[in-house]
């Protein structure tokens, strides 16, 4: 049966952790300059609905070195943007690529796209749903301050698509997870509800962020609300990671953002660019992760 990744729930806590394994042992790889090719041969085909620097060039140098192949493919290159049903695409692109990539708005569009696609489907974002950031953000714990089961975590922010991966992540590597955000911007509710006591909204980000090993924020408008900023910002005043938040959290908690980020907005210039912030190791995690990711979707390890 064709696995896909839609969502961090379509793989066991014990695969993502085995992932997160391979990730750490793909990137020492790199690092020494090992020639590592299982894909060869291998073709990715990438879809970008929405605009991308990480997604892109992660997908993209991560097929290289491994071997294969990528295909970036925009709506506005390809049938899919003049109406082309997404079931007829899936058919097509499934029986010519090897695996696919997709970055878009509506997330019932991957997943119909998912239902009559023959090969391997990845969520490389939608609106609901960030899964391949979380894999990154894991291993990017993982390698500076161990397991992060029975951890405390504070998202500090919009409950959008970042903040439900957190949700399901929380579910499958055992951590626990507190929600800061405004009224009027929580998370889904059904996602939320699945996850039990293991994630639960608190209103003060302060509060939120008391004695916690990792924060974790992102921009207030993501892609696609440039034009609710003005009111954005008003509501989320308060929800600003800033040292005097950092200072409620634990004194090695780790800071994180998924990029790119608005200093003075969403986090303080002193915290992601100060001691506790491993952004840049987040980022360049990306790419590890997601040659992992290649690996098991396509080698079945």
């Amino acid at each position: 049966m064709t696995r896909h990744f839609l969502s961090l729930l379509d793989l066991s806590s014990d695969e993502l952790l085995a992932l997160i394994r391979r990730a750490t042992e793909l990137k020492r790889m790199q690092h020494r300059s090992d020639i590592h090719t299982p894909l060869k041969g291998k073709n990715l085909g990438m879809i970008f609905e929405k605009s991308s620097t990480r997604t892109r060039v992660s997908f993209e140098v991560g097929m290289s070195q491994l071997g294969g192949h990528a295909l970036f493919l925009s709506p506005r290159d390809t049938q899919l943007g003049r109406g082309e049903p997404i079931e007829d695409s899936a058919r097509v692109l499934s029986r010519m690529l090897d695996i696919i990539m997709i970055r878009t708005y509506d997330h019932t569009a991957l997943e119909l796209f998912a239902a009559h696609s023959r090969v391997p489907v990845i969520n490389a974002l939608t609106d609901l749903l960030h899964p391949c950031q979380l894999l990154a953000d894991m291993q990017t714990y993982f390698e500076h301050r161990g397991d992060i089961r029975g951890k405390r975590v504070a998202w500090i922010g919009d409950g959008n698509n970042m903040c439900h991966s957190y949700i399901n992540a929380a579910r499958r590597f055992g951590f626990h997870l507190n929600i800061a955000c405004p009224e009027g911007y929580d998370p889904d509710k059904a996602i939320l509800e699945t996850a039990e006591e293991q994630a639960v909204i608190v209103r003060d980000p302060l509060q939120a962020a008391e004695n916690v090993d990792l924060v974790v924020t992102d921009v207030w408008a993501s892609m696609g609300q440039e034009e609710e900023q003005k009111q954005r910002e008003k509501a989320f005043a308060r929800y600003q990671v800033n040292d005097a938040l950092m200072a409620g959290a634990a004194d090695d908690a780790l800071f994180f953002h998924c990029l790119p980020a608005h200093r003075g907005e969403e986090v303080s210039a002193s915290v992601i660019d100060g001691e506790n912030s491993v952004v840049w190791d987040e980022a360049e995690n990306r790419l590890h992760s997601q040659k992992a990711l290649l690996e098991f979707l396509l080698l079945g390890r």
